[in-house]
């Protein structure tokens, strides 16, 4: 079996809008915090030209308006503009009209910074879930191409368990047809254990990363990698008085990151999600969303 193309992809935000620190800082204090996302988005971009790989960045409307420069720079180098909503809000916190007036903001604000339309979403926490299926619909309307917002894992935050594990065809009820790309997965003992972003994979050993990636490629299945700029700053904005568990999601392991990445650039091909819908469309996979 031919080994798949693996998926490389970045989440542009922040340090200060993750969901380990939601109701800690305000909306109206981000622009009076220090910013971190230009330098560790560089630092992404030196080791992705490295490696010769082409990515699919997934933007905050809010930073593509304050530094449209980086957004630039980041299509310049070849690599896929996408949507990551404008201010981080939870779909499953939004109703539908709100949800689309978010992602019209974020798409006008790509446009204005490239000069090109976006094609991809993907939800802040990977936040569409059965309670907002309808989220789909409106992002077919807007013209999307395909969505990155599910994650089939049961999780404190997130996740739809039972949900597909593969890239599946939405044909939607208005017409439209979306792809979804889950967030990757791996089959442990019936259970779905998730591998290849965020702090699953910064915490993971790097043995452990690798052979799983390995098992799923012979699978003929491609690994989604997520990764967003704060993970690999080696010195961090401390926020104080977090518990155990948000410290560690929010700073632990992030020292020796970039360092697994890179390895992980090595050991394996990558591309961008643009390149993985174009493979999918020569296939006939379907799922009718309701």
């Amino acid at each position: 079996m031919e080994q798949p193309i693996n998926i490389l992809t970045v989440d542009l935000e922040e340090w200060f809008v993750v969901e380990a620190l939601a109701g800690r800082v305000n909306f109206s204090d981000w622009s009076q915090l220090d910013s971190t996302v230009v330098e560790n988005s560089r630092r992404l971009l030196d080791l992705f030209h490295l490696h010769s790989v082409r990515s699919t960045w997934f933007v905050l409307g809010w930073v593509v308006d304050r530094y449209p420069e980086l957004i630039q720079e980041i299509g310049n180098q070849g690599h896929e503009i996408a949507c990551h909503s404008y201010y981080h809000r939870r779909v499953d916190k939004m109703d539908r009209d709100t949800f689309k007036a978010d992602t019209e903001k974020v798409l006008e604000a790509i446009v204005r910074a490239t000069g090109r339309r976006a094609l991809g979403y993907r939800a802040p926490s990977w936040s569409i879930n059965a309670k907002c299926f309808w989220a789909w619909e409106v992002l077919g309307e807007l013209g999307f191409e395909y969505d990155s917002s599910i994650f089939p894992i049961k999780h404190d935050i997130y996740g739809i368990p039972g949900g597909p594990r593969r890239t599946f065809k939405l044909n939607l009820d208005n017409g439209k047809t979306l792809y979804e790309i889950p967030a990757t997965t791996f089959r442990f003992f019936g259970k779905n254990v998730p591998i290849a972003g965020g702090g699953f994979l910064r915490h993971s050993p790097y043995w452990y990363s690798q052979r799983i990636i390995k098992k799923l490629n012979m699978t003929g299945q491609p690994a989604m990698v997520y990764v967003h700029p704060w993970e690999f700053d080696p010195n961090p904005p401390l926020v104080e008085n977090l518990s155990v568990l948000q410290r560690y999601r929010t700073y632990g392991s992030t020292s020796i990151f970039y360092h697994k990445l890179g390895r992980l650039l090595t050991d394996f091909e990558f591309s961008a999600l643009e390149d993985h819908i174009g493979q999918q469309k020569k296939r006939r996979i379907g799922f009718h969303a309701r």
